[in-house]
């Protein structure tokens, strides 16, 4: 299964939306299905930093913060460091279908501003299997997640 590109048309329709309310949802959307799972790794060395995740063809940018109790959007664009990529590679990364060093080292997944941060939170991301994640996860979910990635490979 390949995963389809952002048609162009939908990418200008949510480049032009605000950013507040989609980090929103993305914090929200993270704190249910990934931080259950996060929350075991040691955060306290970047409680409060800012990140943004720039979805590039989709126009999106992503701003939240990490805190002991999970994600929080941020209003304003400032950000520490960014994480740069494709919808496509995001969802390859998710899936756990694609390496973050390859794409890095391939420049399809960019890191920018603090970049020892970046790499420090990327490799704690990659030490969380996918199975792991799945299964704590609400209902269904996980079981969505892991058949997608069945489906993909």
């Amino acid at each position: 299964m390949k995963f389809p590109a952002v048609p162009k048309p939908l990418a200008r329709v949510i480049a032009a939306l605000p950013t507040w309310p989609a980090s929103r949802a993305f914090a929200l959307a993270a704190n249910l299905a990934a931080w259950p799972s996060l929350r075991e790794l040691d955060w306290s060395h970047v409680h409060g930093r800012r990140f943004c995740v720039h979805v590039r063809d989709a126009g999106l940018k992503l701003y939240f913060s990490l805190h002991a109790d999970g994600f929080r959007a941020e209003r304003n664009g400032l950000s520490d460091v960014t994480f740069t990529a494709t919808t496509v590679d995001f969802a390859r990364l998710a899936l756990r279908l694609e390496d973050p060093d390859t794409l890095f080292f391939n420049r399809r997944l960019l890191i920018e501003g603090d970049t020892d941060l970046g790499l420090t939170v990327k490799n704690m991301l990659d030490a969380v299997e996918l199975e792991t994640a799945a299964a704590s996860m609400p209902a269904g979910l996980g079981r969505i997640v892991l058949n997608l990635r069945r489906l993909a490979t």
